[in-house]
């Protein structure tokens, strides 16, 4: 598959109480059509976000994205589509502002 490989690894540090089970790491590889990297640094330097939330939010826009992407003949993201890519320009354009 072309495009920029990634392993995402989310580690589970605690829940909201304290007795709560720590669950075991999780990792995966996927594909992206982007340098996901690049957009949360992006992200981070526009100052809009604070770094965590930068990232979280680059992550997890870019590899849902990209779900839909390849699968773009699922009706379920029938819906979402037009809002998510309104979204992406949105966010684009936010960045551009804050770079100025």
């Amino acid at each position: 598959m072309r495009g920029h490989r990634y392993r995402v690894t989310i580690e589970h540090l605690g829940g909201p109480h304290e007795d709560a089970a720590v669950q075991p790491p999780l990792c995966f590889e996927a594909v992206n059509h982007d340098e996901i990297l690049g957009i949360v640094a992006r992200l981070r330097s526009s100052g809009v976000y604070q770094p965590d939330e930068a990232a979280s939010l680059g992550i997890g826009l870019k590899l849902f994205a990209e779900v839909m992407l390849k699968r773009r003949d699922d009706p379920l993201f029938a819906e979402l589509r037009p809002a998510i890519r309104a979204f992406i320009g949105g966010l684009k354009e936010r960045g551009r502002a804050a770079a100025g």
